[in-house]
């Protein structure tokens, strides 16, 4: 059973406003720039949008790929902390990173979403969404409402 949930995205809300990547830069750099944001959103032509963030994967790729050891997964909530002084920038974790949601900024040093760690109300992202299209979600959960899902669209089909 997964134990790590994360922020994810109901394409089915989504308007792609960009709200979430404005917020996320305020956050985390105090200033409304989306391209040092932790969440990306992407339009998946021709009017679908996805988000690109951490899935704080179990065993996460991106930490055993690390050859300076400066990333390091918490038990307590997934989160992959980055030690800023033993990072040097080098990209193992991005090759590795099935999300593509890892950069490196202006520092040398890779960033990705950390569900706004310490912030009392948790991600921000989630909060200010709109369309509360952002959820707080984890792998099971979507694996469930896929199932879910499916179960519709074959009863769906056998009542036609």
């Amino acid at each position: 059973m997964a134990k790590h949930r994360f922020v994810n995205l109901d394409i089915d809300k989504c308007v792609g406003c960009r709200v979430c990547e404005y917020v996320c830069s305020m956050e985390k750099n105090k200033a409304y720039n989306p391209t040092r944001s932790r969440i990306r959103m992407v339009r998946i032509y021709p009017h679908t949008n996805a988000a690109i963030n951490c899935r704080l994967c179990e065993d996460a790729p991106c930490v055993a790929a690390c050859p300076s050891k400066a990333l390091e997964q918490s038990d307590e909530n997934g989160v992959i902390l980055v030690n800023d002084d033993l990072c040097d920038g080098c990209g193992w974790c991005i090759k590795v990173c099935d999300f593509g949601a890892i950069q490196i900024e202006s520092n040398n040093v890779v960033r990705m979403c950390d569900l706004c760690s310490g912030r009392e109300k948790g991600p921000a992202c989630i909060e200010w969404c709109p369309e509360k299209a952002l959820e707080f979600t984890s792998t099971d959960i979507i694996a469930q409402k896929a199932r879910i899902d499916a179960v519709a669209r074959l009863l769906s089909v056998s009542e036609e």
